[in-house]
Parts: C-alpha cells; structure tokens; sequence
C-alpha cells in the first residue's frame, strides 16, 4: 500500500452470507451450505470525505456484486481458491491500494466433532509478489 495515501482509510463489508456450493465432499456440491464472508480494502477516501460525493468512493454495492459474483458463481473445492479469486477481481475492477478477504463456512461437516466455523484470510496489495 501506498502510505502517501491515507493508509489507514478503509471501506468494509461485514458479515455478507450466501448460500454456496464450495467444498470438496460431493455433498457439499449438491446440498451447498452457508458461508459468511467480510471484506476491507484500503483506499483513500480524502476526496469522498471533502466531498460528499459518491463518485469519490467505492460503492458498497459494487463491492457486493463483485463478491457475490464468486460465492453464487461455479463452485470451488477450496476456501483459498474461492477467496483468491474474490481478491482478484476486487484488485482488477476497483482502484484500492489492497483488499483482506475472510471467509468463513458456518458449522462446517466434519465426522470429528462441532466447530461454528472453519475458513481463510487474504491479504493482497498493490505491488506484492504472489507466488
């Protein structure tokens, strides 16, 4: 991130739920399941606080779409193909400096016991090698 930039200025979305169908087990595939998913991205927001206007952010809705694109998308086997791909289109279709992805599958089937949730985080930044 650019630090010149107001780095500490964020738009964020919590809580966003969707019904997918992401996961490697069959069942998964055809009966789908709830996931949560929260996004920051960090971008000035100097000029839309001077303002006022939305031209000089990011909609929330556009934000929104954009995820809801890939969770109500093709299904993935894995949570970190999901979250990257989530990461990818919000870095290539809006002006931010970075974007966190935290996804969460609520009460995820497992044989072993109870859990409320199992999931990944990304962190992706203008400039950051991805390997």
């Amino acid at each position: 991130m650019n630090h010149k930039n107001n780095p500490c200025d964020r738009i964020i979305l919590n809580g966003i739920q969707f019904y997918g169908f992401h996961g490697c087990n069959d069942f998964e595939k055809q009966l789908g399941q709830k996931f949560l998913v929260d996004v920051v991205v960090e971008v000035s927001l100097k000029n839309a606080g001077k303002s006022d206007d939305l031209g000089d952010t990011i909609s929330y809705s556009h934000l929104f779409r954009t995820v809801k694109s890939v969770m109500e998308g093709p299904s993935r086997n894995l949570l970190e193909s999901v979250v990257a791909e989530i990461a990818d289109r919000i870095m290539n279709e809006f002006e931010v400096d970075s974007v966190k992805i935290r996804l969460l599958k609520l009460a995820p089937p497992i044989r072993m016991g109870v859990m409320d949730s199992a999931g990944v985080e990304i962190y992706r930044r203008r400039g950051m090698d991805r390997a």
